[in-house]
């Protein structure tokens, strides 16, 4: 290896071959800078709202809270799951990674989509429609043709999903457009629930697995995580039927009584895998209380639709903040220290982050018992930026120099 890529001593053009070399590298990077700089946006604007100061531009074509939440699916999350699946599917099948011409062309569609948001008042809107939206079929193509050429048929299921995200993102833009069929609220829920779908899935196999394989290592003589395939299945199949149910033509109790079902049995199924046993490894416990959000996410948001225990919007953060936002971060940080060639254990930092973004999601989700919605916003925005900036100074020099010597 050239000596200008060494961890030590890389200089920029160095560091973006590196960060170009694989996606995980540059997505996860991308997710985690990303992150903070949209939160900050957000912040800002709340922040100003707060003090009745009103903005004299803005450069955005939506309310700000549909941008916000438009960002914080279709850009961040988005951004988490090609960096994911650039990097997953090649080893469920035994396919050659991605190269840096793909990684390189998806991710500059990926920043000129955010470019056209964050412009999107400047911009024609059917140009940012068509521009944001081409990410996810520039993604799958990375994706499709793997999972065919091994038949991996039930991988297939992650098109459906990615399939339900770009619905959901077309709906917000047809909103935008004015055209018939937009509704950018249903189109928020649609891809924070396709989003929860392949946590359901995803989860269901890393987190037993990774638990079981941690403690054979340490010598555990208790019992092992169990998974019940009928149980599993079960959970999977209605996290897709709640995904289905965000359509707009689905009445809303529909998906309140899906979503309780879900979110009950994804407890049962989280019940079995011994996260009171991974209480001394974070990078195991942070998957544990990432699914505990996810199933309890689920609970809340079908109590706010069907019984109206709390408002809609709070409940949806408890899903959307909770369980994506933990096991995001989960995720990117087990999977850049794995494929970076680093020991599976994170620094002090990335506790505080993991505890810093459960807490968001808690202040989100019930803050406004104690707190007005502008301390609550203020706050848990607060604790997301201090989660997302403990992970960005941590990983960006994993992530920006070269695989480490074993």
């Amino acid at each position: 290896m050239a000596a200008s890529l060494s961890p030590q001593n890389a200089d920029i053009p160095g560091r973006l071959q590196t960060v170009l070399s694989a996606g995980f590298r540059f997505f996860f990077l991308s997710a985690g800078l990303f992150a903070v700089l949209a939160m900050l946006a957000w912040e800002f604007w709340l922040g100003m709202a707060a003090a009745g100061n009103g903005l004299p531009f803005l450069a955005i074509g939506m309310a700000p809270h549909l941008w916000h939440a438009h960002e914080m699916m279709f850009g961040y999350t988005a951004a988490v799951m090609a960096g994911f699946f650039v990097t997953a599917v090649p080893n469920w099948t035994g396919t050659k990674e991605a190269g840096r011409r793909f990684v390189a062309i998806s991710g500059f569609t990926w920043l000129l989509g955010r470019l056209m948001i964050w412009f999107s008042g400047v911009f024609d809107p059917l140009l940012v429609a068509v521009v944001d939206l081409a990410f996810i079929p520039v993604l799958s193509t990375a994706i499709l043709g793997r999972l065919t050429q091994k038949s991996q048929l039930r991988n297939l299921i992650f098109l459906f999903l990615l399939s339900a995200l770009l619905i959901g993102n077309l709906l917000m833009h047809l909103d935008w457009l004015g055209w018939p069929g937009g509704d950018a609220e249903a189109g928020v829920r649609l891809g924070i629930f396709a989003s929860a779908a392949m946590i359901t899935i995803i989860g269901g196999r890393v987190v037993p697995a990774f638990t079981r394989n941690a403690l054979n290592k340490e010598g555990h003589a208790g019992t092992l995580p169990q998974s019940h395939p009928w149980l599993d299945r079960a959970g999977i199949l209605l996290a897709l039927a709640t995904t289905l149910a965000c359509l707009p033509f689905v009445p809303m109790p529909v998906l309140g009584w899906l979503c309780l079902a879900a979110g009950a049995v994804n407890f049962c199924r989280l019940a079995g895998w011994k996260g009171a046993d991974t209480r001394q490894n974070p990078i195991l416990w942070i998957l544990h209380l990432a699914f505990l959000l996810l199933a309890l996410g689920y609970l809340v948001y079908g109590g706010s639709l069907v019984f109206e225990l709390l408002s809609e919007t709070a409940a949806l953060h408890l899903v959307a903040v909770g369980a994506i936002g933990c096991m995001t971060l989960a995720m990117m940080t087990r999977a850049s220290l794995g494929h970076s060639g680093r020991a599976l254990k994170v620094p002090s930092a990335i506790t505080i982050a993991y505890l810093a973004v459960i807490a968001a999601a808690l202040v989100r989700t019930f803050g406004t018992f104690a707190l007005d919605y502008y301390s609550v916003m203020l706050l848990s925005g607060g604790l997301w930026l201090l989660a997302f900036g403990l992970y960005s100074w941590v990983f960006f020099p994993i992530l920006t120099t070269p695989r480490a010597h074993s």
